[in-house]
């Protein structure tokens, strides 16, 4: 059976949240944006926003993606972030981190593009349970590795086994990282997140 490894590359989104006082709104807003302006200019940066818990509300929740690990290393790790976190000591209060990336970055709701909401309702949301993931991917998987052990079977009898699963591996890892996780995670989306089935909401 082919084993499935995700890419070092794969991109990844954080979010973090934070706390301030109601009454300093202008100033949280302005400290975010001059944080994300300097996020834009560090390679691999794919984009960023932040969302409200509620109108008034304190609690503030902000994203950001990288192309991949060693990018959001870079700017984790930079002065200038560095610069900018120091300078809103005293305003801001860090609550939490979260970051998705790899197989668990494939059941993110889709945020293709982040919008500036400051009187938004929503919260960052929980990936979907683990054994939901587990099933999806498996639907995923055994068709294609099924498909693919008779196709090798049937073309490459005597190829080594080794070498099997090289054709099988090299094959299936872009395939399911593609086209089918995608795919099947938008189809299950509402099972996944806890939402009641399309052909059960009213028209």
């Amino acid at each position: 059976m082919a084993d499935m490894t995700v890419c070092s590359a794969a991109p990844v989104t954080v979010a973090v949240a934070r706390r301030t006082d109601p009454a300093r709104t202008d100033e949280m807003v302005a400290w975010m944006r001059a944080g994300t302006a300097l996020a834009e200019a560090f390679p691999g940066f794919l984009g960023a926003g932040w969302v409200r818990s509620a109108p008034g509300s304190g609690e503030w929740h902000m994203l950001y993606r990288f192309a991949d690990q060693d990018m959001l290393r870079r700017w984790e790790e930079s002065p200038q972030r560095r610069w900018w976190l120091t300078s809103a000591q005293g305003i801001v209060e860090h609550t939490r981190v979260e970051r998705r990336t790899g197989v668990e970055g494939w059941f993110d709701p889709p945020r293709e593009e982040i919008v500036e909401r400051l009187d938004a309702t929503a919260t960052v949301p929980p990936s979907p349970p683990r054994w939901k993931q587990a099933v999806t991917i498996w639907l995923a998987f055994f068709p294609l590795s099924l498909t693919a052990t008779l196709l090798t079977g049937r073309l490459l009898p005597d190829l080594p086994t080794a070498a099997r699963v090289l054709v099988m591996t090299l094959t299936l890892t872009p395939l399911m990282t593609y086209l089918v996780l995608p795919r099947i995670t938008r189809a299950l989306h509402w099972w996944l997140h806890g939402q009641r089935a399309p052909w059960r909401i009213p028209r």
